[in-house]
């Protein structure tokens, strides 16, 4: 949640302290504000995702052994998504 803040805010930041900005700058602005704020909400969603599946993996794992191996891939899963919003990143 912090990182999102403080990536949002780092994006947002230029645009706030400088108005006569020129339109290119204004543009790619923009578009590192949207970068920023994509990539802030899929760590967030993985972040809330990732608390209850962690909490069901260690209570199967307390159950059971043999859950190991499903509830590792079960908790990395959501990590995927920041991945691929890191990716997209670099492509903007």
């Amino acid at each position: 949640m912090f990182e999102f803040v403080i990536a949002f805010v780092n994006a947002i930041a230029p645009l706030l302290n400088n108005a006569a900005l020129a339109p290119a700058e204004l543009t790619g602005n923009i578009a590192t504000a949207g970068a920023a704020l994509g990539v802030g909400v899929a760590a967030l969603g993985a972040g809330v995702a990732e608390g209850g599946i962690g909490a069901a993996a260690v209570g199967a794992l307390a159950e059971d052994e043999e859950f190991f191996g499903n509830a590792i891939l079960f908790t990395v899963l959501p990590e995927t998504l920041v991945i691929l919003a890191i990716v997209v990143i670099f492509i903007i």
